[in-house]
């Protein structure tokens, strides 16, 4: 960290990524000393944003152990405070982690409000991106194609090659086959095709998934299950075992989704779950395309 080395700021900023890091790469324990280090240092210089990262952080690996309530609650909490501080990028990153705690926790009707919050929180275009990318899976969840489509093609506008983009254009490819469009299927599968090579494992199985079940939507499901097995396959060895268990669970389903595809729900469809803020975003998200 270059101890003295270095301004006080910086070193408050090095700590803040280190324990990204760790987080990222579900290190916990130690994700959670390196976010208290930095808050503890961001309050001895008053640096008020700092410690509300490090807050955030925190509640964040919490949801990562799988404490949802806890996590919920705190980022609520957080959230308060960036208000009366009148920090808005505080703010935007608060609702964006809020809503990934309800997405995580089934509740992605609700999780679609603190998503679009906050991308129109944000102030630069790839966290922009990021969070509508986001907004637009969730938006998938409950049905609403229409306006999962318009977040997903802004958030890949606004992306380039970066990973959230890939996302997005995956999540583009899986609306289409929802819609049973399958021209449109077709055209997003190829984009995400020219992207496969630069694809981290965890990107590459969710690929290979929802193209699978597409292929079972357009009932051929030969080819979705070869796509579901190299899913499989490529969740095991990366040690993506939340991917596994949800591969595993729709692998095990096809067949009775062959012989009945109508009613084979869980596989192929997401219920409409409208609400007055889910119509309200998407009449956003549509005035936002205009």
């Amino acid at each position: 960290m270059g101890g003295d080395k270095y301004r006080a700021e910086d070193q408050v900023a090095a700590r803040l990524r280190v324990a990204r890091v760790l987080r990222k790469v579900n290190r916990f324990d130690e994700a959670e000393r390196a976010y208290g280090e930095a808050g503890a240092r961001a309050e001895a210089i008053g640096d008020r944003h700092s410690q509300l990262l490090s807050r955030i952080g925190r509640a964040e690996a919490t949801r990562g152990r799988g404490n949802l309530a806890e996590a919920e609650r705190s980022l609520r909490e957080i959230l308060a405070d960036a208000e009366a501080a009148g920090d808005r990028p505080a703010q935007a990153r608060a609702h964006h982690v809020v809503a990934a705690v309800l997405h995580t926790g089934g509740q992605p009707a609700e999780a679609i409000s603190h998503a679009w919050v906050a991308f129109e929180l944000y102030e630069d275009d790839g966290a922009q991106g990021r969070a509508l990318a986001d907004l637009g899976g969730l938006l998938l969840k409950v049905g609403n194609t229409e306006g999962a489509e318009r977040a997903l093609a802004e958030a890949v506008r606004r992306g380039g090659p970066q990973d959230f983009a890939t996302n997005a254009l995956i999540e583009l490819m899986n609306c289409a086959s929802y819609r049973r469009d399958r021209i449109g299927f077709e055209r997003w599968r190829e984009q995400c095709e020219t992207r496969r090579a630069g694809m981290p494992a965890n990107i590459l199985v969710d690929f290979m998934l929802k193209a699978g079940i597409g292929r079972a939507r357009f009932g051929q499901f030969d080819r979705a299950q070869t796509l579901l097995t190299k899913a499989l396959k490529t969740a095991e060895s990366a040690g993506l075992h939340e991917f596994v268990f949800r591969v595993e669970r729709i692998k095990n389903g096809l067949h009775e989704c062959e012989r009945a595809l109508a009613a084979a729900a869980e596989i192929l469809e997401a219920p409409r779950l409208e609400s007055d803020a889910v119509r309200e975003v998407s009449a956003s998200l549509a005035r936002l395309e205009s």
